[in-house]
């Protein structure tokens, strides 16, 4: 095992990183307030994590030793943008994680001692573990542990606040909570039960009920489960009664996807002036966005942000947002935001396309924009121009490359099918303004009559101009 992490100067330090020497960790305050004893769940619907001073460990499997570090340093981002204090970073090299403590038996005294001295009171392991390997890893470190998945869809939670959101989230971490139960904490563990009397009891006090408590909350759990899965496939038909009503109007519609962090709302500011919330945190977008957005030509379509992807994005989480992610594969165009600043962005690329095909959004035009290009170094730059030669390369901060990037997308949006030249009176301006909001305006001019235009619509509004084509 194997501290990932180099002590830089303190006044150099990245906040996402967590690096501290150990002097200096003991000398910074202690928030008060924060716990992270479990809560009952028989008093909320789930688990609400309170994450304070964590110590990261992860299992090295494959890839390259940079590899293993970008993932370990990811997470400590996670955990940074969970609220915690990133203490210290482990790494265990190994074929596969330890099937009953995930690090290997030997390495958890190792894990334990670190723990100790460091004064962390929260294990994060950079992988989903089973619900034994929870229990176990907990019963022996004695602090409490979260995986990966728990840790995401924490900051899932505290990021969502559109009811859709906030349902898709919930239905995620019940999900992930209800086989794992019994590996969280002495007052969901199995009672005795059993006959009384017997060799085979446990004694006075520990007869009882058996697995009543467990088997309550786990029916409480399925029909809170059953009941957000209706509440989120009624949003979805109402999504997709919008989406069909935007689709009956022609314009086309762009989806913004990529990596979290990577720039997409900032790029959706730029580029329509939205005004959406912009973090510098993983997963500050979860509820989507869409706004207006207009070609030089006229042309009208909508500009949607969507919720950032990550590595090993959680199986539950895709599920939860399965509705809302198909957004992106109703779209005409997918503009993939990748961040050009990243140590691997080849990496979050190809974790990005996966989470699409997951989708079913894999065979959509795709128009990959490198964001960050202020912060990136000559050579990265060099190098993702080689790999990526039909990339634009923007800077969603200072505005680089943005002119390009509008033209980009308007030479990729779908055009309309007919092209005609019609002469509208003016009393039809209804008319007139379709066909700047759903058609491509070639040539226009006012006339004694009317206005004239040479235009490329679609078949239905082509139709409905049929009497006033000249």
């Amino acid at each position: 095992m194997r501290n990932t992490y180099q002590t830089p100067v303190l006044d150099e330090l990245d906040p996402t990183t967590g690096d501290l020497e150990l002097e200096e960790r003991h000398s910074l305050r202690r928030v008060a307030g924060l716990s992270t004893e479990l809560t009952d769940v028989t008093e909320v619907e789930y688990r609400k994590l309170r994450l304070e001073r964590v110590v990261l460990v992860g299992v090295w499997t494959e890839g390259s030793v940079e590899d293993a570090d970008n993932s370990l340093t990811e997470l400590a981002a996670l955990a940074e943008t969970a609220g915690s204090q990133v203490l210290e970073g482990l790494i265990q090299r190994r074929k596969q994680p330890d099937a009953a403590t995930f690090i290997g038996r030997g390495k958890v005294d190792e894990l334990r001692d670190v723990v100790i001295m460091t004064g962390a009171d929260t294990v994060i392991c950079d992988g989903e573990l089973s619900p034994s390997q929870l229990r176990k890893l907990e019963e022996q470190i004695k602090v409490k542990v979260v995986d990966r998945t728990a840790l995401i869809l924490d900051i899932f939670a505290q990021h969502a606040k559109s009811r859709e959101g906030k349902a898709q989230v919930e239905l995620a971490q019940l999900q992930y909570m209800l086989p794992r139960l019994r590996g969280w904490g002495e007052s969901l563990s199995r009672q005795g039960g059993g006959a009384g009397g017997g060799s085979g009891g446990g004694g006075v006090g520990t007869r009882g009920p058996g697995e009543t408590k467990l088997e309550t909350d786990k029916r409480r759990i399925n029909i809170r489960i059953a009941k957000l899965r209706r509440e989120i496939k009624a949003m979805k038909t109402a999504r997709e009664t919008k989406r069909s009503r935007r689709s009956a109007s022609g314009v086309p519609a762009v989806a913004i996807a990529g990596y979290t962090n990577a720039g997409k709302s900032s790029l959706l500011n730029r580029l329509t002036q939205a005004g959406v919330l912009v973090e510098d945190a993983l997963f500050a977008t979860l509820d989507p966005t869409t706004r207006r957005a207009a070609a030089e030509d006229g042309r009208v379509y909508t500009l949607s942000d969507t919720v950032g992807f990550v590595r090993h994005l959680p199986h539950h989480i895709v599920e939860a947002f399965r509705s809302t992610l198909e957004e992106v594969s109703h779209s005409d165009l997918l503009v993939h935001v990748v961040d050009g600043a990243h140590p691997d962005p080849e990496g979050q690329v190809t974790a990005v396309r996966e989470v699409l095909s997951e989708v079913g959004a894999d065979q959509l035009p795709e128009l990959l924009v490198i964001n960050k290009l202020d912060a990136a170094d000559e050579e990265t730059v060099l190098r993702l121009k080689r790999a990526w030669p039909d990339a634009i390369f923007v800077s969603a901060r200072s505005g680089a490359g943005i002119t390009e990037l509008h033209q980009a997308i308007a030479d990729r949006l779908p055009r309309p099918a007919v092209e005609l030249r019609v002469l509208i009176p003016y009393d039809r301006g209804d008319l007139v303004a379709r066909v700047h909001r759903s058609g491509q305006v070639l040539h226009s001019r006012h006339l004694d009559d009317g206005t004239e235009l040479l235009a490329r619509v679609d078949e239905q509004l082509a139709a409905d101009l049929s009497e006033f084509r000249s």
